[in-house]
């Protein structure tokens, strides 16, 4: 195990930290140049229409490739003095290279969705392809498909088992699932940002956690990517917070998704990094009869705003009875009946209609709470991700024992 590389951490510390004042400094300096392109739109939960800059994200995400790319060569400055370096790491060197491409297509994928505002299936096929440089990097250095067996299936399937290509495509779900799972919990001042600062703040912890390790050069790998990235994130943050001066947009999103894929794949802690989702999983699971259309989906589900009141509340989805399958009653009476939706049921002349609210974890939060400020809104979904970190933390170093040897 190779020690602690202090100096290449502290140069990308300082890095990331003038990476933080440049993104301050380049969003309200190009707001202008973005509006007068279009790439704008109106904030649905304000009374006063004014015109918000859209795919902020781009420019956090471009400041973090910029730090990125600049910091490329310091890892291997040992290796530029020959008495401290046998052979350059060239499987370390590609690593970095292939994250970065990774990472760099969904920004470009991403900022073309904002600008072509693509569909829902074309969602789930850009992180497809975005993801197919980190798969071959680890089919090139790595290559390891085995995986430890938990304690309950061992008597079936023994100690470990080796699940081939299977690998692979769940990696790839993998990138699918935290690009979108950040995407579909939006709708609210700083949600999107304020998640993934949160995320990759708990990242940071489980790193510096896990230095002492024996999977230290993993850990080092994902500070690499996690320090710019939450630093620029945090400057997004201050300018997308409430009253937000900008939108983040799906550039962000993506960015997001996918650097959190490269550091869990890359640096072989896809599980954990899973467990510091939870509310976004939750969110998921609770919004999967509208993703697939079981239960009918408009295309936009954040929550709305009572004006004469200033304070959000549910937003709802409203359609003929005829038109809900039969899986799709069953997922409303259930759902109903565990008090997780609130459904409505009435008569239109001839035709009988149902109103539910709409499947999200926002929506949930507010049906539970009753009418809430938008600021307090974000605020509550933020301790919320808190607790699934605290959650994720506690599972990892404490539940683990009844599933694995640690």
């Amino acid at each position: 195990m190779s020690p602690i590389p202090v100096l290449p951490l502290v140069i990308n510390g300082c890095m990331s930290a003038l990476g933080s004042l440049a993104t301050l400094k380049l969003i309200p300096a190009f707001k202008d140049h973005f509006i007068s392109a279009r790439l704008y739109g109106i904030d649905l939960n304000k009374t006063n229409k004014k015109e918000v800059p859209e795919s902020q994200g781009v420019i956090s995400g471009t400041v973090f490739l910029i730090i990125m790319f600049c910091f490329i060569p310091v890892p291997f400055l040992s290796c530029f003095v020959e008495e401290q370096c046998t052979g350059f790491p060239h499987n370390e060197f590609v690593q970095l290279i292939g994250a970065l491409l990774a990472i760099c297509c969904m920004i470009f994928l991403g900022f073309a969705d904002d600008v072509l505002n693509l569909r829902w299936r074309h969602k789930l096929l850009l992180p497809t392809i975005a993801s197919l440089p980190l798969l071959m990097v680890y089919f090139t250095n790595f290559g390891n498909t085995v995986i430890v067996v938990p304690k309950p299936f061992r008597l079936l399937l023994g100690m470990h088992l080796d699940l081939g290509i299977l690998y692979y495509v769940y990696m790839g779900m993998l990138a699918v699932f935290c690009t979108n799972a950040i995407n579909i919990l939006a709708g609210i001042n700083g949600i999107e940002s304020g998640q993934a600062l949160f995320i990759s703040g708990s990242i940071i912890i489980f790193n510096l956690l896990e230095l002492g390790g024996d999977y230290r050069d993993d850990h080092i790998f994902s500070l690499y990517f996690m320090l710019p990235f939450f630093f620029t994130t945090l400057a997004l943050f201050y300018h997308n917070w409430y009253p937000s001066s900008v939108f983040v947009g799906d550039t962000f999103c993506y960015f997001a998704g996918m650097t959190f894929a490269v550091v869990g794949i890359l640096g072989h802690f896809s599980k954990t990094m899973l467990l510091f989702f939870i509310p976004q999983v939750v969110n998921f699971v609770y919004s999967l009869p509208q993703l697939f259309h079981v239960v009918p989906c408009p295309r936009h589900r954040l929550p709305r705003l009572n004006p004469d009141t200033g304070k959000l509340g549910m937003s709802w989805s409203k359609f003929k009875r005829r038109d809900l399958s039969k899986l799709g009653n069953l997922i409303l009476q259930v759902a109903e009946m565990l008090r997780v939706l609130e459904v409505k049921r009435g008569q239109e002349g001839d035709d009988e209609f149902v109103e539910c609210n709409n499947m999200t974890l926002i929506n949930l939060v507010l049906k539970i709470l009753g009418p809430t400020h938008e600021r307090d809104l974000t605020t509550i979904m933020l301790l919320i991700q808190v607790l699934g970190s605290v959650l994720a933390f506690g599972i990892r170093y404490h539940l683990v024992r009844l599933f694995y040897d640690v």
